[in-house]
């Protein structure tokens, strides 16, 4: 990589608004051990500050602008990236409903970037994952196969008994893993984006 050329460029969506959260923990776990790469550039994207609508326009956005400014701001910000981490809570065996909701407002700025996850919860959030996997490829996105599922022993552990991520090394190695699928999978589209 020369001087010039910056790395490609990495959105991690805190995928919960509420009060009181567990998300921003994961996320800026995620985020702290993935800037340690050169090859990637990562950058924290907080729902909250995009407060959408539940979905109302006329059209979808696969066939025109939207009007809502919130989600004008949330699609720029999309369009920055190269691809994206999402780190979703499991609500009800599902991806929380603001989440899913933000997907909607945008269409274009997601197609052939790659996805990748960190869930939390039951299982690992891997239902909610399987179910934003499968709206990710409508989307026209790739998502990575590989996934942090941080299950209800280190979620509890981490978030009511003072433990850390430290605490359970197997997380960062998962970590690392979908990190390095990731790293390929951005590379690849961004330059069959590019030639396009």
């Amino acid at each position: 990589m020369t001087s010039q050329q910056q790395p490609p460029r990495i959105g991690i969506i805190i995928g919960s608004t509420r009060e009181g959260r567990f998300g921003e923990k994961p996320a800026h776990w995620i985020y702290e051990l993935a800037r340690q790469r050169t090859d990637l550039s990562f950058e924290l994207i907080d729902l909250r500050d995009y407060p959408l609508p539940f979905f109302n326009e006329a059209g979808a956005p696969a066939w025109g602008p939207v009007k809502n400014e919130a989600a004008q701001r949330w699609a720029a910000k999309l369009d920055t990236l190269d691809g994206l981490i999402v780190v979703t809570p499991e609500y009800n065996h599902g991806p929380s409903a603001v989440l899913k909701n933000a997907i909607d407002w945008a269409y274009k700025e997601f197609i052939r970037k790659p996805i990748a996850f960190v869930g939390y919860g039951g299982v690992g959030a891997a239902r909610a994952v399987e179910q934003l996997r499968l709206v990710a490829v409508e989307m026209q996105m790739a998502p990575v196969r590989n996934a942090v599922h941080i299950g209800m022993v280190e979620f509890l552990g981490i978030w009511q008994q003072g433990k850390t991520f430290d605490d359970f090394p197997h997380l960062a190695q998962a970590a690392n893993g979908m990190l390095d699928d990731l790293a390929w999978w951005t590379k690849a589209l961004k330059t069959a984006r590019e030639a396009a």
